[in-house]
């Protein structure tokens, strides 16, 4: 399972079904997109150091992006940028589960729903 950033932050926002269901998946996957997204969002030092001790806490896999994510991402771009208003962050994270052969947990299914062969599972906040 690949964890999209929306659930991630769901749950620091305290949501308690996020929070819920996170315990339960172990480890933790999200791709580099995801780290940098959720350090990007972080308001100081402090609440990024908060961040990184959660991640390690739950044993987080971070997904690097290799030359294959990037080729599979930009095929996506191509393929549904102009039709569907794909962003670069959610053709970065969908091309990493494609490759590794994961489900992506996702809020937000309808920035991943035009991709064909990538299964979601969907988080309803």
């Amino acid at each position: 399972m690949l964890i999209d950033t929306d659930v991630l932050i769901w749950m620091t926002r305290g949501h308690t079904g996020a929070a819920t269901r996170l315990q339960a998946m172990t480890p933790w996957r999200i791709s580099a997109v995801t780290y940098m997204e959720l350090a990007q969002g972080c308001r100081n030092k402090r609440e990024l150091e908060r961040i990184k001790k959660g991640l390690m806490l739950c044993q987080t896999e971070i997904l690097p992006l290799g030359a294959a994510i990037s080729d599979r991402a930009m095929q996506l771009i191509d393929a549904y940028a102009l039709s569907h208003g794909m962003q670069v962050g959610d053709a970065l994270i969908a091309a990493t589960a494609l490759e590794h052969g994961l489900t992506i947990f996702t809020a937000n299914a309808k920035h991943f729903a035009p991709v064909d062969d990538l299964r979601i599972e969907i988080f309803a906040p």
